[in-house]
């Protein structure tokens, strides 16, 4: 039988919660956030057509990995740069995921960098 980490299956729990409220749809997909370690990701996602829109993320071969000094820094990088694919795809209004995770810290940084550049949510 796998080891499960409490703290992973309370988040698991809370993403459930989540979900049930925030639902994305064409006219305003969900942006989610995905948080580990040392990376953060973004998705822009159509729930009704089950399809990812744009996504972003710290390892993407589009991210500046030496301009940014801290995981806080590189987050809002992300969010700023996922608001300009999002713009470039005719997305402007969005429904924030935060994934389970306290909206603090980089998952704070990423909603603020997301809003700077142009996405109404």
């Amino acid at each position: 039988m796998a080891k499960t980490n409490p703290s992973n299956v309370a988040r698991q729990k809370r993403v459930k919660r989540i979900r049930k409220k925030i639902v994305g749809t064409s006219e305003r997909p969900r942006l989610r956030v995905f948080k580990s370690a040392r990376h953060i990701y973004a998705q822009v996602i159509d729930d009704s057509a089950g399809t990812t829109l744009v996504s972003m993320s710290t390892i993407d071969k589009g991210f500046p990995e030496e301009d940014e000094k801290g995981k806080t820094a590189a987050a809002k990088r992300v969010g700023i740069l996922i608001a300009e694919k999002a713009k470039a795809a005719g997305i402007t209004k969005v429904v924030f995921d935060r994934g389970g995770c306290l909206y603090h810290g980089r998952v704070k940084a990423l909603s603020e960098g997301a809003r700077e550049g142009g996405l109404d949510f």
